[in-house]
């Protein structure tokens, strides 16, 4: 009579996969050995803008790029942010009133095309995403033109204003897209049913049911749209001026002239980067969330 110990051999492990084994500990040692190398790469650019911003500008020059500072200056960002804070301001009241107006529009045109089907549907729907394809760089020139004629009309729409609602229409299409995805897969359609045979209409359904679940999409289109509208360099140029500007323009203007000065430059970029890295250092767990949550059912 055989038993189990004659029939199932032992298993035996080899030094490859073990934990705790040498070869476990020589991949190990590998992969953050490439993460330290990747790491170095990525922050090497920082290091040099850090360390230059430091710098006084008689100390500043090619060959010295990567040493330390002979001796600690706040002269360039001081320069700097007597430069930069009127239109950091303005970024700031551009980027946060963006991302709020392009979530609310997006929030509601994805629950009618997730939702809510009417003839041609899709169609509309594809015309929205054509929005997306379009090369801003295709319609700048008509839509400077468009603008002037709409400013000779209402003097006070200029500036930032003018901004906010051209990055607003912009940003509808990838708004609407990504919570169409969201609310068809993570909004059950028998919940929906529920409150119309409660009686509940369309602008009912979407307040008391659709918006208190819609957290994720919403932290997903507002710092996708915050960031497009702080980094945004193109429209500010055509459709600003210097005076009321964001700060991508006036870090422009910093940078320019005949003789730069360097730490000035290096603690602009500093400064004008900072806000869209405090967001994602703050949302940046939530936006990874907010992209998967609606991936599956």
């Amino acid at each position: 009579m055989t038993t189990a110990t004659d029939v199932i051999p032992p298993v035996t492990t080899t030094g490859h996969g073990a934990p705790g084994s040498r070869g476990s500990r020589r991949v190990r040692g590998i992969r953050y050995a490439l993460l330290i190398l990747f790491a170095a790469l990525v922050l090497m650019p920082l290091y040099v803008l850090v360390v230059t911003s430091l710098k006084p500008s008689s100390d500043v020059d090619p060959s010295s790029a990567w040493g330390l500072p002979h001796a600690l200056s706040a002269e360039g960002w001081r320069s700097a942010w007597d430069t930069l804070a009127p239109p950091l301001w303005r970024s700031v009241v551009l980027a946060v009133s963006v991302a709020v107006l392009s979530a609310i529009l997006g929030a509601m045109n994805g629950f009618v095309f997730a939702k809510w089907r009417f003839p041609g549907s899709h169609i509309v729907f594809t015309a929205f995403l054509f929005g997306m394809f379009i090369p801003y760089q295709a319609v700048m020139i008509p839509l400077q033109g468009m603008m002037i004629g709409v400013e000779s009309q209402l003097p006070w729409f200029t500036g930032i204003v003018k901004l906010i609602v051209v990055h607003t229409i912009f940003g509808i299409p990838i708004c609407a897209l990504i919570f169409r995805n969201y609310y068809a897969t993570a909004v059950p359609t028998e919940i929906l049913e529920a409150a119309r045979v409660d009686g509940a209409g369309m602008l009912r359904v979407f307040w008391s049911v659709v918006l208190p679940v819609s957290a994720p999409a919403f932290v997903v289109t507002m710092i996708w749209q915050f960031t497009s509208a702080w980094n945004d360099f193109l429209f500010a140029l055509f459709l600003t001026t210097r005076q009321n500007g964001p700060v991508t323009y006036a870090l422009n203007e910093l940078a320019g002239g005949q003789n730069p000065d360097y730490p000035s430059i290096m603690a602009g970029v500093l400064i004008a980067s900072l806000p869209t890295l405090l967001v994602y250092i703050a949302l940046g767990r939530y936006f990874i969330g907010g992209l998967m949550s609606g991936s599956v059912k």
